[in-house]
């Protein structure tokens, strides 16, 4: 199992576990569909390709875009 994933980290990062299940799934499509990866591949599997680039900031969810709440954001 990819030790990121042990971690609440990259779940707090993206704002819960769905959310991030979301973004996983969208960017590994992209990857599968032949976009680039955003960090060396150094022979990694796209899983853990894209959890680096979560970890890495290099992708993010659209929060402005989506109309979800972004992580800590109050609505009154």
């Amino acid at each position: 199992m990819i030790e990121a994933l042990k971690s609440d980290e990259i779940v707090n990062k993206v704002g819960g576990r769905f959310k991030l299940t979301a973004l996983i799934q969208k960017r590994m499509l992209e990857l599968m569909d032949g976009a680039r990866p955003l960090v060396e591949r150094e022979g990694l599997t796209d899983l853990e390709v894209v959890i680096q680039e979560i970890l890495q900031d290099k992708i993010t969810i659209d929060y402005e875009a989506s109309g979800l709440d972004a992580p800590g954001s109050i609505k009154s």
